[in-house]
């Protein structure tokens, strides 16, 4: 049909986002199902999803809007929102992000598209990065070792009373001490931690925190109400008492206090978000968790560590992941994944930039309005709550309802305590314009306070907020990385040489299975910047925040119809997260139903490590039903430990597909199996990208079920977080989802504590997933979950002559991801699924997912993304990969010393004089036509993880050893 003869609805195209975020063309579609043997798609589909649990219909969505149209109408959601001045505080504060990092790290798919560094050799920038941040950490808090982030400060602080817990060997109390000046949102989240570990929690004055017999205790440093205390005799009195300390701690406030290390303290957690992140309604953000070296084999969370490469140079990778779940599974110190990774690299190139002397300026001048302000008020008859402070203000025995009534007038929003009192904290972004208005806010009209009079004053006499005894006084980021780019222009190159040293979707397809790494639309990205969605306190009046609530409530909606759930959880902020919170519903449940005594678990041999890592953290008992030759559940083995444990019989966790890349025939049977003998069905939703639109998990028998936004919806992977894990529950389940004490969620039970610091998780990337959802609809989301599927056979069809595919469903199918299995290859010849791996490099490709579910296998998971060229280009990979393992196993090439053994190859390698290698150089570094086109170079040679691991350094090395 001509242009000329179409109406005008056939002009707009309103679909025409599916055709950017699709990778395959209609001929690419043609040409794969051709080497199927099939003609059309709904014949693979046919072949390859169970007809018992397929959705029979068309997902109830609106149409596809375009880009500029999602777009228009996100926006008009973000102006309901209304920016108002916030002097929340709690946790949260106003920030000025850095534009060199705003454009070149937030807004760059070369930083957000990058997944975790589990391939070091290709992920060295981001590892820099992140071992910048670690340096920042432990230096400003005074301990020997940091970790690459947490969730957020509440999650973290959770994890230190289980590190508590766990490291301490002296005391046999089960009571956890809260101080009861903590973030309230802390303390609701170390709440629901410690009612599933079966802690004890003591709450009270901070002086009292060494008469209690307890194993830890938790104090915040500054206090919630702003109090900067001297913790010298609480921590000295609690070591003598065998009592493990831990400190919640703002990073900013370090730069001018004394830090905790200094105090005695055991373990430092808080929240990076002062160093240049938005608040974003509460996240992301990176949390902070920081230790002595004695704690470092209990420490959660990824730790960066410096080793060696195969030429002995320096080089960066994660350190001691056998403490990680994916290895311990439920032996794992905690279940965490997914990270805070792009915000921890922001927070760390904020320092960076800033350096120690800058960071002081931006402390002081805090510190100095916040003086100014506190000088004032008291000339004006006002008390205050504390003599001390850094950046807070708690005043006493005012009208708060008057000050409120002038607050809104100015468009200002404080704090307000439940006993009357009136709070204030100050932040960058403050200015003396800021203070005179708060003087109006605060006293009224004619209070006569002049600011820069004041300032006179506080120079003249001195006066600070901060005591002697709690002053800093040590030097911190005296590193060379901290004061060499204090230009934009050499902080821009600094960022730039970073990001080349790193492979992300901006170079090729990363076919990690279970995974999803598929398109971040530049689209979806946008509104995270906008300061509508960035700068909102997520403690801020509901009336403020219109636009989010809608647009979360849309999204919600949309998920419950994806999902076949009844309602939808947004609060946690990690699929691991997700699971946790999924399994405190059910638990919460079975208790209300009278049923608390239920605590078994049963998890396939294949599933995921965070299930059982997760299981364990509810005080499940971990119950393992195997799998059968062909990766299936084994349904006699499920049928007979239901049976054996019906009484006490929880839960289920099913991955569906499985992770053994099929969607299992019986998979309603076992839900049916499940509930007859009273259990409760999660569907882990990690691999929810072959479902969408075809099947829906709460048709087929879960009652609950996370979703990985990260994954399936979109939000990005940003090197190894942020991510969002909502969960979507039955009907039954609802009200046992997890609350918020400070911003309570209509709907759920006021006693169901929160999981996050936040009630909707990392709320300000949301948006992401939205228009994800919205530009797609309901057959653009279908499309791209048969492309999905349709990738995943056309690699295993061109692979199964090369490499043995592990499993497949019962007509002969896989699912969204195909297992290779290498043993065979390996007992033949001697190479390895690493060697693979390491060689796919030098043909410009992240490996895929290496020994999960199965030890020596690889795991492939294209996604929809990927267009028939790439895949092609990947398969092409493999195969010329094959031919050199052939080289080897007929003793051409000797098992020590070729292509694969001794990848990746850098640059360096192809400038040795002498090459003593029995192929040629062009072989090592330009093995196809497509790589010399476009050449990635890995950073360095293969990293040593036994060296790194046998002496581990997490801070900076020097700087002779990052020269390029």
């Amino acid at each position: 049909m001509s242009l000329e003869t179409r109406r005008l609805a056939e002009l707009a195209d309103h679909d025409a986002f599916i055709k950017r975020h699709n990778g395959p063309s209609s001929d690419d579609v043609t040409t794969m199902l051709k080497a199927l043997n099939m003609q059309h798609m709904e014949d693979l589909i046919k072949q390859t999803v169970p007809s018992d649990i397929r959705l029979g219909r068309e997902l109830s969505l609106d149409d596809p809007r375009s880009e500029s149209e999602a777009l228009e109408y996100l926006a008009q959601l973000a102006r309901q929102n209304r920016v108002a001045k916030s002097y929340i505080g709690q946790g949260y504060y106003g920030t000025h992000m850095p534009a060199v990092i705003q454009r070149n790290v937030l807004e760059n798919p070369g930083w957000y598209t990058a997944y975790t560094p589990y391939q070091p050799e290709i992920s060295q920038g981001r590892l820099e990065g992140l071992l910048n941040f670690q340096q920042v950490v432990m230096d400003l808090t005074g301990m020997e070792l940091a970790n690459a982030s947490l969730l957020d400060e509440a999650t973290a602080a959770a994890e230190a009373m289980a590190l508590c817990k766990r490291g301490n060997k002296k005391s046999k109390s089960n009571a956890f001490f809260v101080a009861d000046d903590v973030f309230p949102q802390t303390l609701d989240v170390v709440k629901t931690r410690a009612e599933f570990f079966g802690f004890e929690l003591i709450i009270g004055p901070a002086e009292e925190l060494a008469a209690h017999d307890v194993f830890g205790a938790l104090v915040q440093y500054p206090s919630a109400s702003g109090e900067v205390r001297d913790l010298a005799p609480l921590l000295s009195a609690a070591a003598d008492r065998n009592i493990m300390t831990c400190v919640a701690t703002d990073l900013l406030s370090l730069v001018l206090l004394k830090e905790p290390g200094k105090f005695g303290a055991d373990i430092v957690v808080g929240n990076s978000q002062r160093f240049g992140v938005p608040m974003g309604f509460g996240g992301p953000h990176a949390a902070f968790f920081a230790t002595s070296d004695k704690l470092k084999r209990s420490i959660p969370g990824r730790i960066i560590g410096v080793s060696k490469d195969s030429r002995g140079n320096t080089a960066l990778r994660m350190a001691m992941q056998t403490r990680e779940q994916h290895i311990r599974r439920e032996k794992a110190t905690s279940n965490i994944c997914t990270a805070q990774a792009l915000l921890a690299n922001i927070a760390g190139f904020y320092a960076t930039y800033h350096g120690a002397e800058g960071l002081r300026k931006i402390a002081g001048r805090v510190h100095r309005l916040t003086t100014l302000l506190a000088e004032g008020l008291k000339q004006a008859g006002v008390t205050l709550a504390h003599d001390s402070w850094f950046d807070t203000l708690c005043l006493t025995g005012v009208d708060a309802g008057k000050i409120h009534g002038r607050a809104m007038t100015h468009d200002i929003n404080l704090h307000y305590f439940a006993n009357g009192n009136v709070g204030i904290s100050l932040d960058e972004t403050t200015t003396a314009h800021d203070v005179a208005a708060l003087f109006d806010v605060l006293l009224g009209d004619e209070h006569g306070l002049a600011v820069t009079v004041l300032d006179e004053q506080v120079v003249a006499n001195g006066a600070t907020g901060i005591p002697a005894t709690c002053q800093r006084e040590s030097d911190f980021l005296s590193h060379p990385t901290f004061s060499r780019y204090r230009s934009e222009t050499e902080m821009l190159r600094y960022l730039k040489r970073l990001e080349n040293k790193d492979l992300s979707l901006a170079h090729a397809m990363i076919p990690l299975g279970s995974c999803t790494m598929k398109l971040n639309a530049t689209s979806e990205m946008i509104p995270v910047s906008w300061p509508s969605f960035a700068h909102l306190h997520p403690f801020a009046p509901r009336d403020q925040v219109a636009g989010y609530h809608q647009m979360i409530d849309e999204l919600s909606a949309f998920l419950v119809e994806v999902t076949g759930y009844d309602h939808l959880s947004m609060q946690p902020n990690s699929g691991a997260q997700g699971e946790y919170a999924g399994l405190v519903a059910i638990r919460r449940y079975q208790a209300a139903q009278g049923e608390g005594h239920r605590d078994v678990c049963l998890i396939p041999s294949s599933a995921h490590g965070t299930n059982p890592a997760s299981a364990a953290m509810v005080q499940m008992k971990v119950v393992v039903v195997e799998c059968d030759q062909n990766g299936n559940i084994d349904m006699a083995d499920l049928r007979a430990k239901a049976e054996q444990h019906r009484n006490q019989l929880s839960a289920i966790m099913l991955t569906y597909p499985s992770t053994h890349g099929v969607f299992e025939t019986s998979v309603r049977e076992a839900c049916k199996v499940v509930h007859d003998n009273g259990g409760q069905v999660y569907i882990d939703g990690a691999n929810m990208n072959a479902q969408v639109g075809l099947t829906r998990p709460g048709d087929f028998g879960g009652d609950v079920s996370h979703l990985n936004l990260h994954k399936t919806f979109c939000i990005p992977h940003g090197g190894g977080g942020p991510g969002m894990g909502p969960i979507g529950v039955k009907a039954h389940l609802a009200p046992y989802v997890s609350n918020h004490v400070v911003t309570p969620i209509n709907g759920v039970n006021s006693d169901s504590g929160a999981v996050s610091a936040a009630a909707f998780g990392s709320a300000s990337i949301l948006p992401i997933s939205w228009a994800y959802i919205k530009m797609m609809g309901a057959r653009g989301l279908r499309e791209a979950t048969e492309l999905a599927i349709l990738n995943a056979n056309y690699i295993a069809k061109r692979l199964e002559a090369s490499f043995p595919i592990l499993y497949r469903g019962q007509n002969g199918t896989v699912a969204h991801e195909c297992i290779i299995d290498i043993r065979p290859l390996k007992a033949a010849s001697g190479i390895s699924e690493e060697d693979i791996a390491k060689r796919l490099m030098d043909y410009g490709f992240h490996a895929p997912t290496m020994s999960f579910p199965v030890p020596g296998t690889l795991m492939i998971e294209p996604t929809e993304s990927e267009s028939l060229y790439e895949i092609d280009r990947f398969c092409d990979a493999m195969i010329a990969i094959r031919d050199e393992i052939a080289r080897v196993e007929n003793g051409e090439w000797p098992l020590d010393n070729n292509p694969l053994v001794n990848a990746p190859h850098t640059q360096a390698d192809l400038m040795d004089s002498d090459w003593e290698r029995p192929y040629n150089r062009q072989l090592a570094a330009f093995p196809t036509a497509a790589v010399q086109a476009a050449k990635y170079w890995p950073a360095v040679n293969r990293v040593d993880n036994v060296f790194g691991d046998r002496q581990l350094i997490c801070s900076c090395p020097s700087i002779d050893e990052y020269r390029d």
